[in-house]
């Protein structure tokens, strides 16, 4: 199944995989098309593409929170994070905040912290 938007044309390398903690979605970075791929998975792991959503250039890391909510992005060419919000049915993206971290954000790491 491919990662790239249908008729996409052009130079394009995946750059990272995740697996929602649900189970029920895989998500993987288009660098070149720069986009999120999303995945839907049935009971036998079977993979059928839901759709992409575009993000910022040069898409390299990105991660899902542990509660399954969110996926962040950096874009190692724009210097950007951004947070989406996660459809829990559908497993969509919907962009909610944009993050000046600096030039070329290689790495997204999310974590739990414990409660105080």
């Amino acid at each position: 199944v491919s990662t790239l938007t249908k008729g996409f044309k052009g130079e394009n390398a995946c750059a990272e995989i995740k697996l929602h903690p649900s189970a029920k979605f895989l998500y993987a970075s288009n660098r070149g098309e720069d986009s999120i791929a999303c995945f839907g998975l049935d009971e036998a792991g079977k993979l059928s593409a839901l759709g992409n959503t575009p993000t910022e250039k040069t898409p390299r890391s990105f991660d899902l929170d542990p509660s399954g909510k969110y996926l962040f992005a950096a874009g190692e060419g724009s210097g950007k994070v951004v947070r989406y919000r996660i459809n829990g049915q559908t497993g969509a993206l919907k962009p909610e905040e944009t993050y000046e971290v600096g030039k070329m954000p290689w790495w997204v790491l999310s974590v739990a912290l414990p409660d105080k």
